[in-house]
């Protein structure tokens, strides 16, 4: 018999394994590794789930573990991976948001620190506002302006990155791209 516990972190689960698995798919550039990613933070999640439960933020927490989580991967492998845009099979079209698709805007999002990259995200791509992502890192809202503002500018030297990115939702927020500078005019 399930205990109340139980099905409230089942019910937690289901609600939020989308928007973590797009998250885990934008920090780790492979589907492959985010469900890896996201099934390991929930693990580390379930262990603590009374804590969590009990937590202001149960949303901020789990989103905390996920991203140390990620932390703890990258440190980890001594191998490093080489990503390929290209396979030689074809497969079926990921359902993950359209950002994701863009391979420039992946392979960009990889070349940076994983910090930078974890603020890109969770800023700009997961659409929140920076107190929420210096709550979630658990730093100063001006180390998440900092990180975004290094990020932006390696973002702005690698030529298309930002043109793609300036048609997902935010993308004005950069200062970057076309919509920036209509609505500058």
């Amino acid at each position: 018999m399930k205990t109340s516990a139980e099905i409230e972190f089942r019910a937690f689960v289901v609600s939020r394994w989308p928007r973590m698995l797009r998250t885990a798919r934008l920090l780790t550039g492979n589907h492959h590794d985010a469900e890896d990613l996201v099934q390991s933070a929930l693990v580390k999640t379930y262990v603590k789930w009374e804590r969590v439960r009990r937590a202001d933020e149960p949303d901020a927490y789990v989103w905390r573990i996920l991203l140390n989580t990620n932390a703890d991967r990258a440190r980890l492998k001594r191998v490093r991976e080489w990503l390929t845009p290209c396979f030689p099979e074809t497969v079926a079209p990921d359902r993950v948001d359209g950002i994701a698709e863009a391979g420039a805007v992946a392979q960009a999002l990889r070349r940076l620190p994983a910090r930078q990259r974890a603020v890109i995200v969770l800023r700009y791509l997961e659409d929140r506002s920076e107190s929420e992502v210096a709550h979630i890192l658990g730093t100063h809202v001006g180390t998440v302006r900092s990180h975004a503002a290094r990020a932006l500018y390696r973002l702005r030297e690698q030529p298309g990155v930002l043109q793609e990115w300036a048609g997902t939702p935010g993308a004005d927020r950069t200062g970057v791209g076309p919509k920036a500078e209509e609505a500058r005019s």
